[in-house]
């Protein structure tokens, strides 16, 4: 499942919510779009306040804006422009995701997609943990041909013509490359062409248009805003048009186990669910060791990730 979030808010005020009246929202599940930008759950500033997960994994793409990171283990970042942060949920974790507006004189654009991967029965109890793979560190494949296309392809999972993913978590069904996982984020200049190889036969592959004005795939024309399902065992030819395209491909062999979810706890069978809420209840997965639901970190601090394990990594 691939979520995906286009925002374009107006300048912060000193809370890091938007500057701009909040009447006629429905506040706490303002999805409606209005004025172009949503709060989400949100009441003061825009996103997604503690909520839990349990049973499989979060791949949060931040490709404009910030996203302030916290959870039940005391873990905390703040990413965006480019990084990517990859959470295994398992036996179960509270985290929060807020879209802090830190720009107060200028506006705040967001754009992110967050592709929630299943865990197979074997990882489903994991430890909880997540990983930054920061802007920097993400694998690319470019090429340019003789008349000045350029086709760039981020490889987040999976590998591409060389270009391999630099972290994978390690009970991710993505950590075995014999599951033929892949997310791939592919900007193509206008006229740019780029030939997607086959892979297994048995794998799923789809492709996300999501910016553009058309792309054509063996000659077929697609608007934008489509999700186009491929076969995986043919290999195929994307070109841009007029202004150049931005998509994301997501591959992978499925796990062929039962599948039973309800909200945010994925399991095998029903008849695990009540255990599940039981933990969680009793538990709340580690508490909540911050002072509010929706905790961002301040106006001033840069990129950073600050992990269970009390390692912390700094980009700017």
């Amino acid at each position: 499942m691939c979520a995906y979030h286009h925002d374009c808010y107006p300048p912060g005020n000193s809370d890091l919510g938007p500057d701009a009246p909040l009447t006629g929202r429905q506040l706490g599940r303002d999805f409606a779009g209005q004025n172009g930008w949503r709060m989400y759950h949100g009441h003061t500033v825009p996103g997604f306040p503690v909520h839990p997960h349990v049973g499989f994994e979060t791949v949060t793409i931040v490709t404009q804006g910030r996203v302030d990171h916290a959870d039940s283990l005391g873990a905390a970042g703040r990413f965006g422009n480019g990084d990517v942060q990859w959470m295994t949920a398992g036996r179960g974790v509270q985290h929060s995701e807020m879209f802090p507006l830190i720009d107060q004189t200028g506006d705040n654009e967001l754009r992110l997609f967050q592709i929630w991967l299943n865990l197979p029965r074997a990882s489903k109890k994991v430890d909880p943990c997540y990983c930054m793979i920061w802007h920097d560190e993400i694998a690319e494949y470019t090429a340019t041909d003789d008349a000045g296309h350029v086709v760039t392809v981020r490889v987040i999972a999976g590998q591409l013509n060389g270009a391999r993913a630099s972290k994978v978590p390690p009970d991710s069904w993505a950590a075995d490359p014999a599951n033929d996982v892949a997310i791939w984020l592919i900007q193509l200049s206008p006229g740019a062409q780029l030939t997607l190889p086959a892979t297994q036969g048995d794998s799923n592959r789809d492709l996300y248009f999501y910016q553009g004005d058309v792309i054509h795939i063996d000659g077929q024309p697609i608007d934008s805003g489509q999700a186009i399902a491929l076969q995986a065992d043919q290999c195929c030819t994307v070109s841009s048009g007029n202004i150049g395209c931005h998509m994301v491909l997501m591959q992978g062999k499925p796990i062929n186990e039962p599948v039973v979810f309800h909200g945010p706890f994925v399991v095998n069978d029903e008849s695990e669910l009540p255990a599940v809420f039981d933990a969680y209840q009793r538990t709340q997965f580690g508490g909540w060791p911050w002072g509010r639901k929706d905790p961002t970190h301040g106006a001033e601090r840069g990129r950073f990730a600050r992990y269970a394990s009390g390692e912390e990594e700094y980009r700017d």
